[in-house]
């Protein structure tokens, strides 16, 4: 947990940032890209009879979407658990406070582009530490988001991004306190894949299926860590 008086999430009003940027590309639309790339891509890398976190799940198009026994999300957005399906069990909490959840209960730990949105390295190390106590021994940390290697020109473009981090980074930042890096793929997806024009499911899979492809359009990392045994 924080020290008093550390401040870990800055002053932002995230339902609206929420309403804004993701409504806008239709939330319909990014569901649908997200359950192609659960059943094509990240399902495999997520026990079906396993417990899962969804950390800053935002409108839930990951948690809503794979497949496991027990699903958890947190997300400072109230808004969100009125998105999520009635077997995902929220709490509207940052994500450096996971005291609802027991020392190493979880499988996995999924977010997706949020650490970015941290305000400084100190706040990041909070959150790596308590997400490394609620995993099992051998669960992992799956986070994906944008790579400032290879999108440094639109990191900037909004507003509420603070933090700079690369797959290197990470990937140092995940040993530093405590995880085992298990693989790290620079260049995974395009900085975005739900956006206002309309992407073919045939398509997303292809994309899927061909990482040399990744390395020529991928624009955010995967970076897989395992707490050890």
């Amino acid at each position: 947990m924080a020290a008093a008086g550390t401040k870990l999430v800055e002053d932002v009003d995230v339902s609206r940032i929420y309403e804004k940027r993701f409504l806008d590309a239709g939330l319909a639309r990014r569901d649908r890209v997200w359950k192609v790339l659960c059943s094509s891509f990240f399902q495999d890398r997520f026990p079906a009879d396993g417990a899962t976190l969804d950390l800053a799940c935002g409108y839930g198009e990951f948690i809503n979407n794979i497949k496991s026994a027990k699903k958890y999300a947190v997300d400072m957005n109230a808004d969100a658990q009125q998105r999520l399906n009635k077997d995902v069990i929220f709490r509207q909490t940052p994500a450096h406070d996971l005291s609802h959840i027991p020392d190493g209960t979880l499988d996995r730990v999924f977010t997706s582009n949020f650490l970015e949105h941290l305000p400084s390295k100190e706040a990041c190390n909070h959150v790596l530490r308590e997400v490394l106590r609620t995993l099992k021994p051998g669960g992992k940390f799956v986070v994906l988001g944008p790579n400032i290697r290879f999108c440094y020109d639109l990191y900037w473009d909004f507003y509420d991004h603070y933090l700079e981090l690369s797959d290197r980074s990470l990937a140092e930042g995940l040993t530093l306190n405590g995880y085992e890096v298990d693989d790290v793929i620079p260049r995974f997806l395009p900085f975005t894949m739900a956006g206002k024009q309309q992407t073919a499911d045939f398509l997303i899979k292809a994309y899927l299926s061909m990482p040399f492809a990744w390395k020529y359009f991928g624009k955010q990392f995967l970076v897989t860590a395992r707490k050890p045994n």
